[in-house]
């Protein structure tokens, strides 16, 4: 069993206890950031005089020869080390010697831990922000190619006004351009270099922190050594974000699913993304929706996790914090992995414009615009909504829409309406005219999807 201490102790840790402190099962996905921390570190400590320049040379050579033999396979992490630390170090001094002895001079398993940490967090965010921002750039296709394709807009599930399906998809756009904010704010916070903290109270030797922190590209040294090692803000941060994530695929999952069914026949998703019934031929289910809305919960259970380990932790380090990784690595690689998925679903589904239409005629949509023409021929908004009302159940007890309704049942109704009634409620007319900025007319979506190609140019 290699491990990074042991004098104290005068007997072996039993098997199991040392199997249940073991972390090198899921830390040594962290692999890459240990070895390039350490190498920041050495390269610290040969400038400052605490190692040799023979020493340090030595020690970056080693570990850039880890580095390339686990990457290609020549070397394999494996559970004889207690964690990702130990087996950096064990093979670095069986390589080179004493000297890879001296790498872990000034520093503690516990500001190690918390920079391989943040390495690797920072790492994923910047890899699930491209995701985002190559999940935008499809839903801006859509929006620019649907400008004109109308649908309902709904409330409570049911038929409200008419929308454009670049509008609706721009909801959307709006929220995941709110997760990548969300990630570069936790990235901001996140973005400050723990090493040389110590265990918790820093070290008598002479560090250059600030050289570290540059050298690993952070903005500087975290300002307290007992924060420094029992900091975890930055993955429940994450964690909170990857969630919020989750739950906008999850909201356009389930549209998707309900656009998919039979009784709306919105969608055509692609055979790709689409799956059969065992027992049922004519079944084609958006097995890939339900699994995206699925595993929501899973990527929810990894940030109740952390909070919950984390609430009852004195100051400073304790080995709680061990729980902090395998339900973040799990839920990092599943929202990766939905929004990738996603954005193939979404770009290769077929919309049924046609049908859209025909369901934005059918369920009087066009109600409030009635209204609205009404006000428009001096009839109060209050005994104008009364009206319509009135309108839309003679039109129920007909089976027609308000577009099929005769003139002179509009006028039974109120003298107010005249022949340009039937102008003023179609499809075309009840959308153009809402031009306010963020409103679907094609004023203002023109506007914003130039926004948004903007946004996405930066």
């Amino acid at each position: 069993m290699a491990q990074l201490w042991g004098g104290r102790f005068t007997k072996e840790t039993d098997r199991l206890v040392y199997n249940f402190n073991a972390s090198v099962t899921f830390d040594r996905k962290m692999y890459r950031q240990d070895i390039i921390g350490s190498k920041a570190h050495a390269a610290m400590l040969g400038k400052q005089g605490v190692l040799t320049q023979e020493e340090t040379q030595a020690i970056l050579e080693g570990l850039d020869g880890i580095l390339e033999d686990v990457e290609n396979g020549k070397l394999q992490i494996t559970s004889e080390y207690e964690d990702i630390h130990s087996f950096v170090e064990a093979v670095l001094t069986q390589r080179i010697g004493d000297a890879g002895k001296k790498l872990h001079t000034g520093r503690s398993r516990n500001d190690q831990v918390a920079l391989d940490m943040k390495l690797y967090v920072r790492d994923e965010l910047d890899e699930t922000e491209d995701l985002l921002k190559e999940l935008l750039k499809s839903l801006l296709q859509i929006m620019e190619e649907n400008t004109d394709t109308y649908m309902p807009g709904f409330t409570h599930l049911q038929k409200a006004q008419p929308v454009t399906l670049a509008h609706h998809i721009g909801a959307y756009f709006e929220m995941f351009r709110r997760d990548r904010e969300r990630l570069a704010d936790v990235r901001k916070r996140l973005n400050l270099c723990p090493l040389g903290s110590g265990a918790l109270a820093g070290t008598t030797y002479p560090l250059d922190r600030d050289f570290t922190a540059r050298c690993l590209g952070f903005d500087g040294p975290t300002r307290n050594s007992m924060d420094s090692v029992s900091d975890r803000d930055y993955v429940i941060e994450f964690l909170s974000a990857l969630s919020t994530i989750m739950m906008h695929l999850s909201r356009f999952c389930e549209e998707i699913i309900i656009w998919n069914s039979n009784e709306y026949r919105f969608v055509e998703i692609d055979d790709a993304y689409s799956t059969g019934s065992s027992i049922m031929p004519q079944k084609k289910n958006p097995d890939i929706a339900e699994l995206i809305r699925g595993k929501t919960g899973r990527v929810y259970g990894a940030l109740m996790s952390i909070l919950t380990t984390m609430k009852g932790i004195p100051l400073a380090y304790d080995k709680d914090m061990q729980e902090d990784k395998e339900l973040t690595f799990d839920a990092i690689d599943t929202v990766k992995g939905c929004i990738a998925l996603f954005r193939g679903m979404v770009s290769t589904m077929t919309f049924r414009k046609d049908v859209m239409e025909q369901s934005a005629g059918r369920g009087f949509t066009n109600a409030t615009d009635a209204a609205d023409y009404l006000v428009r021929h001096g009839v109060p908004f209050r005994d104008a909504h009364c009206i319509v009302g009135q309108l839309v159940l003679v039109c129920l007890e007909k089976g027609i829409s308000m577009d099929e309704l005769p003139l002179d049942e509009y006028k039974k109704i109120s003298p107010a309406f005249e022949e340009d009634v039937y102008e003023a409620i179609s499809l075309k007319t009840c959308v153009e005219k809402r031009n306010t900025f963020g409103a679907p007319g094609p004023e203002a979506m023109e506007k914003v999807i130039g926004e948004c190609r903007a946004y996405l140019e930066v």
